[in-house]
């Protein structure tokens, strides 16, 4: 069999791919099984992992992992992720990174950037606002 032959789009894969592209929450593999199973009560949780692992290896989204979990991502255009290193939250940092001067020539003294995942690690401003009030 050729390599050439692509993978069927089942509509549960079709519509696990929905959910990620339509939420800006990076949520977890148990998140994205909660969610999904609402509307399609037969998935199973094995199903939803094994699908997610896919489209990952597939390099269709890409995992963040915190220390706790892994969040998922299907926005894979070049751009860094906030990491809250107390409640574990995911958030997307683009306007500060687009502004870099390496990222912007994409060129530094090793070679060429084709692509880029940056983490900042942090306190969230909810988190922050939690530890300021008590």
């Amino acid at each position: 069999m050729s390599k050439a032959i692509k993978e069927r789009m089942t509509a549960q894969k079709s519509f696990i791919f929905g959910y990620l592209k339509s939420v800006k929450t990076h949520p977890s593999a148990e998140t994205v099984y909660n969610e999904v199973k609402k509307r399609l009560p037969n998935i199973s949780q094995g199903t939803v992992y094994r699908v997610l692992n896919n489209f990952k290896e597939k390099g269709s989204i890409q995992a963040i992992d915190t220390k706790d979990t892994v969040h998922f991502d299907a926005d894979i255009s070049d751009h860094a992720h906030f990491i809250c290193e107390t409640c574990g939250s995911v958030f997307d940092v683009i306007e500060e990174c687009s502004k870099c001067g390496v990222l912007k020539n994409k060129k530094t003294k090793v070679g060429s950037i084709n692509k880029y995942q940056i983490k900042f690690y942090g306190i969230c401003k909810k988190c922050r606002k939690q530890v300021c009030s008590h």
